[in-house]
């Protein structure tokens, strides 16, 4: 009984020993299969992986190069850009320059003329100053300054140059306004060497005074001269003016000569300068055109008159065509509702309404 348990148990061993084998076997071939196939599978994602790569190396070359050419492309055209603001900006500076430089030119040129236009009125100023040192030239530079504020101001036929008076004595200017005034008698004046020796400050204080005297004496004296040379009763006003050609002299006078104003007040004589001489001449011809307006005012009244008489007939005849109208719009308005009752009419007999016509009231008889 042992034996037969010992040889079962041998066996038993045996097959254990055998399947454990046959298991190892079938492991090691097993796990030899695996490390095979895990061989062949990390090889295949090696070279999955190295295709990857290439790939990827390939894709990311492309892709650089594409965005280098872009990033060329982009930077040429940008020079380009630039290039071409630079040279407008720099074609546009070269223009201003070029007209900054041609207006210095016309202003250098300008300067040029001017230069030229100074030097000339230098030597006019010159040959003016050699004019007014000889008195009848002196004479002639007033008059001539008279007679253009007079012209430039008053109306023609107002005044009269050079004009001869009953005893024989030529004013430099008669001027004619309307009554009370009469005809204004204006004589222009310039005594100038006795002024510039008085306003010379290199001069000595003593011949700065006689020159003073003799300022005073040469105005008194034309004033006196054109008071009884000018002023004739029953020809000429009651008072004459005197023509100073510079304001200096006229401002002066006021200034420092009273008693000159006041001894040509008493004679009835006004002194004037060019710029005051302006404001008389321009009252003296406002008055003008004032008397002429009031001269014209009756025929302005006439003209009024025959415009209202004119208006009235207008009214008249506006007032009969109203009446027209009126009694046209009635006749149209007649005319219209006949014709709406001829119409009715004709809608009747259309309808064959016969009743109706036997009662319409438009019937003869009815």
């Amino acid at each position: 009984m042992k034996e037969a348990l010992l040889e079962r148990f041998i066996q038993l061993q045996r097959d254990v020993s055998e399947q454990l084998g046959a298991q190892r076997e079938s492991f090691e071939k097993r796990q030899a299969e695996a490390l095979d196939h895990q061989h062949k599978a990390l090889r295949q994602g090696m070279e999955h992986v190295s295709s990857q790569l290439h790939q990827s190396q390939a894709e990311a070359a492309r892709t650089m190069n594409e965005r280098l050419e872009s990033l060329a492309n982009t930077t040429d055209k940008r020079l380009q850009q630039i290039s071409g603001q630079v040279e407008k900006r720099l074609t546009e500076g070269f223009e201003k320059t070029t007209e900054v430089f041609g207006r210095v030119l016309e202003h250098l040129s300008r300067i040029d003329e001017a230069q030229k236009k100074i030097t000339e009125l230098s030597g006019n100023v010159v040959s003016l100053q050699e004019v007014l040192n000889d008195k009848r030239s002196r004479g002639a530079f007033g008059e001539v300054q008279l007679e253009g504020l007079i012209r430039n101001v008053m109306p023609e036929g107002s005044y009269a140059m050079q004009e001869t008076l009953s005893n024989g004595m030529r004013v430099d200017c008669l001027l004619t306004l309307p009554e009370p005034t009469g005809r204004v008698p204006v004589d222009a004046k310039f005594p100038l060497e006795s002024y510039q020796r008085m306003m010379d400050n290199e001069a000595s204080e003593g011949d700065r005074r006689q020159a003073r005297r003799q300022f005073a004496q040469d105005i008194k004296k034309h004033i006196q001269d054109i008071a009884g040379k000018y002023l004739i009763p029953g020809e000429t006003a009651d008072g004459a003016v005197m023509f100073l050609p510079a304001e200096s002299l006229f401002a002066e006078i006021h200034a420092h000569f009273p008693e000159l104003v006041e001894t040509a007040q008493r004679a009835r004589v006004w002194l004037v300068s060019p710029t005051t001489l302006m404001a008389v001449l321009t009252t003296a011809r406002a008055v003008i055109k004032d008397v002429a307006t009031r001269k014209q005012v009756h025929i302005i009244q006439e003209h009024l008159r025959m415009l209202s008489a004119d208006f009235g007939r207008f009214q008249k005849r506006m007032d009969k065509l109203a009446d027209h109208i009126r009694m046209a719009h009635d006749d149209v308005k007649q005319v219209n509702t006949s014709a709406q009752k001829i119409s009715g009419r004709f809608v009747k007999i259309e309808k064959v309404e016969l009743d109706d016509l036997e009662e319409d009231p438009l019937l003869p008889g009815n």
